[in-house]
């Protein structure tokens, strides 16, 4: 880990200080803003080993914070925090540039295991990505304990949805990259490709992976919680 502080924007006083304390005892060094504007002028004004950021910081959206923070050059692990837990809400939170996402009520243990851990990945001293490894030629879907064989049509969906982790892909464009070309297919046949993916790699967590539907909205490939 490295000797710069760790910036934590959290504009409720009593979990900031929370936050400083049981972080610096775990052995941090920490720098508070409470609001996004302060935080965004603490990134471009100085490096950070991490950043911890919640997704309500008043009347702004923590994650225009993070993608802010990404367009100043900021290239450190960034962990959101925040009371919703949704799986879409997660899903937005990794798609504006964020490497991991803690719901509250949170464990500080926990929680600096998880900045050690993403510090680790973005100084490569960990794999990043899931466990999931596809071989496009020979179709072959492979993990640590498992190969599973795949027809062209789900490997083209997997990898999708690969490329794509963590965003939410919605039905339609799905089908458009995958099928809109092939004629006489609706957009019903991305749903039965989808529980054909779901049932050949189950369980999903043997890959390191969790497939879900957000409702109304579509799917996403994301890996499963440290």
């Amino acid at each position: 880990m490295s000797d710069l502080p760790i910036l934590v924007a959290e504009d409720d006083e009593d979990i900031a200080s929370a936050l400083q304390r049981g972080l610096g005892r775990a052995g941090f060094e920490v720098v508070v803003a409470h609001d996004a504007a302060a935080a965004l002028r603490l990134g471009r004004a100085r490096g950070f080993s991490a950043a911890v950021i919640d997704v309500m910081l008043g009347d702004e959206d923590g994650r225009d914070l993070v993608r802010a923070l990404r367009r100043a050059g900021m290239t450190a692990p960034i962990v959101m925090l925040s009371a919703l837990s949704g799986v879409d809400d997660r899903a937005e939170g990794l798609e504006a540039g964020a490497d991991d996402y803690v719901a509250k009520p949170f464990d500080l243990a926990d929680l600096a295991a998880r900045i050690r851990v993403q510090a680790r990945r973005r100084a490569g001293g960990e794999p990043r990505g899931p466990a999931l490894r596809y071989d496009p030629e020979r179709r072959l879907a492979s993990g640590p304990t498992r190969t599973v064989q795949l027809t062209d049509r789900e490997g083209l969906l997997l990898s999708l949805l690969m490329d794509q982790r963590g965003r939410i892909l919605s039905r339609g464009e799905i089908f458009d990259t995958l099928w809109a070309d092939t004629g006489g297919s609706s957009e019903n046949v991305v749903d039965v490709y989808i529980g054909y993916l779901r049932r050949k790699l189950a369980p999903m967590s043997d890959f390191g992976l969790d497939l879900r539907t957000v409702r109304g909205r579509g799917f996403v490939l994301m890996e499963t919680s440290e």
